[in-house]
């Protein structure tokens, strides 16, 4: 049985609110997104854990709630589930290049919970309809170019500046 070296680390009071839920570790572990309570509506934050500022989301102001973040494998692509108007929907922003990409589901399909694949290249969606509950995969290659590792090399404008 494998487990853990029983060594916790509790992220600085600074660094996170202190009411948080449903994180989403970046596969390099450098970026977290958490989903925190602002102003009375759940609302995902990202945060750089090397730099321990927190990024900037340019499509995530509004649309809340949030749920279910899902970060690729430098945090290039963040998955998150918004409401637009009464409807759920899945939306990926592309941090790189500034994009949004919503992904609408057909035939009355809700999006309940997520998860990017690291290379941003499938999406595991758990849906409901009609009070049956079904796990899909999308592929999304036709949509966003790979985030292998070591691949945020250029200079992001949503990154924080030293």
């Amino acid at each position: 049985m494998a487990g853990c070296s029983g060594r916790t680390q509790r992220a600085p009071s600074s660094l996170l609110p202190e009411q948080q839920q449903e994180p989403a570790l970046s596969g390099d572990g450098s970026k977290l997104a958490v989903i925190v309570d602002q102003r009375g509506r759940p609302t995902v934050q990202l945060r750089d854990l090397r730099g321990g500022g927190r990024l900037q989301l340019r499509h995530l102001n509004r649309q809340q709630p949030h749920s279910s973040p899902s970060l690729s494998w430098n945090g290039r692509y963040l998955a998150v589930i918004i409401q637009r108007g009464n409807r759920r929907l899945v939306l990926i922003e592309d941090r790189l290049s500034g994009r949004a990409h919503p992904l609408r589901l057909p035939s009355g399909r809700s999006p309940v919970r997520l998860s990017l694949s690291p290379e941003g290249r499938q999406l595991a969606l758990q849906t409901a309809d009609r009070g049956r509950w079904q796990v899909e995969l999308l592929d999304l290659s036709g949509l966003l170019e790979p985030d292998r590792r070591g691949g945020l090399r250029r200079s992001n404008p949503a990154e924080p500046q030293p």
